[in-house]
């Protein structure tokens, strides 16, 4: 590809992710719903104007830096939770890690068609509610503490183990890992040594960051920052494939847990570079997408992804806090919003290409039920998140009556 459809490929994608911001800003839509069918219209499935494989190779880094940025500034701003609802977290974070993956391996199997290892791998990807979204529609619908910390806190845990563990069963399909023990054991390894190598990169940075702060602009802080967040992906990519990702996270959380540096400063900027990676990815992912993939799931993937919705998630929550501190309504709540984000959709992207080029049956399906699972978590938890919480008084403002 020449040098200027590249720089036209990017040209079109940027504007359109900024038109579906600016649509969204006026009308209170969701605005990854528009940024996902911003790509779709200039991708495959609508004018042909942006072909992601065009960058060949460069799609995979890309992404994965963009991604790693994002989760980054999700660490950055982690809270949390105190006591009881900080075990509530972790409970709903392991009971859904067995239950949600088991059953999602089922339900795609038997009502979209994919074959086992392809399900399995469909269900690791869509795992992990996704912070990105998660975050900015608590804020907007003013959700009330402590479950807005705990959706928040539910898709920052369970977002890289859902990557990796998806990354794993790719491997395993393609025949890189030779059974369960493999997959298990590499992925405590990549975990443990993402999670090992984020902690101390984060305390190095806020050092680092200690230094400066009275010596430098912040125009300085802020490339220092983004300069150590990509080399600890690229150290981390390297060595361990998919630990850049929990790594990213543990550095965001130590960096924002530390007094030295001035993080309300830092996090403003991070925060606005998150959101332009978002608003680049998002149209360029789903780009990727074409009505080919969509339309062989017919009715079955609708069903599939209405499953996991109002069957799946609802079973898991109650399993996971039983005897916890919150109560019906914000368990209700709680069952309810569970939207999928920027990571679940760079995951299926990449791991689709692999499974085409490896020649394995349902890459397309595979890319294809995953952008449906977002399209209709966002879309119809997005929408009806305000007046569930009206009507449940879950609000900030309720807390106050």
């Amino acid at each position: 590809m020449t040098p200027e459809r590249l720089g036209l490929l990017w040209g079109i994608t940027v504007f359109a992710g900024a038109c579906a911001r600016l649509f969204s800003s006026f009308t209170g839509f969701p605005s990854v719903v528009l940024l996902l069918l911003s790509g779709l219209l200039i991708g495959r499935s609508g004018l042909g104007l942006v072909e992601p494989l065009d960058l060949g190779q460069g799609l995979e880094t890309i992404v994965g830096l963009l991604v790693c940025l994002v989760l980054f500034e999700g660490g950055l701003n982690l809270k949390l939770p105190e006591g009881n609802i900080r075990n509530t977290v972790l409970k709903i974070s392991l009971v859904r890690l067995f239950i949600s993956l088991s059953a999602g391996i089922f339900i795609a199997h038997w009502l979209a068609g994919l074959s086992w290892q392809v399900a399995g791998i469909y269900s690791a990807i869509v795992l992990a509610t996704g912070p990105t979204v998660v975050s900015p529609l608590v804020e907007q619908i003013k959700l009330a503490s402590p479950l807005s910390e705990v959706l928040k806190a539910e898709g920052l845990l369970l977002e890289p183990i859902g990557a990796v563990l998806a990354l794993l069963l790719l491997e395993l399909t393609l025949g890189d890992l030779r059974g369960i023990n493999d997959v298990f054991i590499a992925l405590m390894q990549r975990l443990g040594g993402g999670v090992l190598i984020g902690l101390s990169a984060g305390w190095l940075l806020s050092e680092i960051l200690k230094k400066i702060k009275n010596e430098a602009s912040f125009g300085i802080e802020l490339q220092v920052t983004l300069g150590f967040i990509f080399l600890v992906y690229g150290i981390c990519e390297y060595f361990l494939p998919e630990s850049g990702l929990p790594a990213s996270v543990a550095a965001g959380f130590i960096v924002g847990k530390r007094e030295v540096i001035d993080k309300e400063r830092l996090d403003n900027l991070i925060g606005e570079l998150a959101q332009l990676a978002i608003t680049v990815l998002f149209p360029l992912l789903a780009a990727d997408v074409s009505w080919g993939e969509l339309s062989p799931l017919g009715w079955g993937g609708v069903v599939c992804v209405f499953m996991l919705m109002v069957i799946v998630r609802p079973i898991s929550i109650w399993i996971a806090t039983i005897g916890r501190d919150l109560n019906l309504k914000e368990k209700i709540f709680l069952a309810w919003l569970a939207p999928r984000g920027i990571v679940t959709a760079a995951v299926a992207s990449l791991f689709s290409i692999r499974l085409e080029q490896a020649g394995i049956l349902g890459a397309g399906r595979l890319q294809g039920l995953v952008f449906l699972t977002i399209l209709m978590t966002v879309g119809i938890q997005g929408l009806s998140a305000k007046p569930l919480v009206n009507r449940l008084k879950l609000g900030q403002k309720n807390n106050f009556d």
